[in-house]
């Protein structure tokens, strides 16, 4: 299965000169982990960036560094692990493992940012395969006992 069916299109975007506490009013607001930081450019906007909840705590707070005067442009990390939407998920997921990421842009093949692509998004198409072979095997079983009357 391809990350442009599984992928969230309805991602939390900001400038890279937004401060960290609208940052985290946009997580919290949006109930979301991550922010996409993006450039607008002729064709549309692309990813340049990604700040996560886990970046502010650890290097803003941890740190007692005050977030109004910190940007994400200060701290996202910068050229993100990226996919493909007509990428595999379970490559991608191989990919996201050795980095060591749970969330990742999604682009198309100029490099437009699609979307969102985070650890839970695979564990639901993962489940919902897995549903599909229960279902699988439920049905054989139910044919074989419709085929195969009791003697």
């Amino acid at each position: 299965m391809n990350i442009g069916r599984i992928c969230n299109r309805n991602m939390i975007t900001s400038d890279d000169d937004t401060n960290l506490v609208e940052a985290a009013r946009l997580m919290r607001h949006n109930h979301v982990g991550s922010i996409i930081v993006t450039r607008q450019d002729g064709k549309g906007i692309r990813p340049v960036g990604i700040i996560t909840d886990r970046d502010l705590a650890v290097e803003i707070l941890a740190e007692e560094i005050d977030p109004q005067r910190v940007t994400l442009e200060d701290i996202m990390t910068r050229n993100p692990l990226m996919a493909y939407e007509d990428d595999d998920a379970y490559e991608v997921l191989d990919a996201m493992r050795s980095k060591g990421v749970r969330r990742i842009p999604v682009i198309d093949r100029e490099g437009l940012l699609i979307g969102v692509l985070a650890i839970d998004d695979i564990l639901r198409m993962i489940f919902h395969e897995l549903g599909n072979l229960v279902a699988l095997i439920q049905k054989e079983y139910e044919t074989e006992l419709r085929l195969r009357k009791a003697i």
